[in-house]
């Protein structure tokens, strides 16, 4: 009898972890990375959440959308880890400045351009529980359709402040 006491406990308590929601609805901060900038992140339920980058980089900016699965690690309370993909749309201005050479588009350097793509993400985030701010870190590697084809380097650490 004991046995299955201890059981359905074990079950139960294993099922409340699996179901955990997130510790937030909302957060907004800064990303520090290759691409600094704003993010805001907000689930649309327990799992899911969508993402808000702007990002600038080279006399331009990038806005990034994306959708995020997040769920907990197992015995570390407070961690999770997340992927998701998403797309982007940026705008630069004199390339002199920036990463490229100047036959990598139409050999005018002093000219602006915008470009495309999609977005890929994955990381670990950190809520803490005793203050309303959170940690992230993740790799967002990105395709474009045009120009510089990869971005390898979207390595980033975000910092934000959590909204219940």
């Amino acid at each position: 009898m004991k046995l299955k006491h201890y059981l359905l406990v074990l079950i139960i308590g294993l099922l409340s972890l699996a179901v955990q929601g997130q510790n937030y609805n909302t957060g907004l901060g800064v990303r520090l990375g290759y691409f600094n900038g704003i993010t805001v992140k907000h689930f649309v339920s327990e799992s899911n959440a969508l993402e808000g980058i702007a990002s600038f980089r080279w006399n331009g900016f990038i806005i990034t959308g994306l959708y995020e699965w997040q769920k907990p690690i197992k015995g570390a309370p407070g961690l999770d880890y997340e992927i998701g993909f998403g797309a982007h749309l940026g705008a630069f201005g004199d390339r002199r400045n920036g990463w490229w050479d100047d036959d990598d588009f139409d050999g005018n350097p002093d000219d602006n351009f915008t470009l495309f793509g999609v977005d890929f993400i994955a990381g670990l985030e950190y809520t803490f529980a005793e203050v309303p701010f959170n940690l992230a870190l993740d790799w967002k590697p990105a395709f474009n359709f045009g120009g510089y084809r990869w971005w390898g380097d979207g390595i980033a650490l975000s910092i934000r402040y959590t909204f219940k």
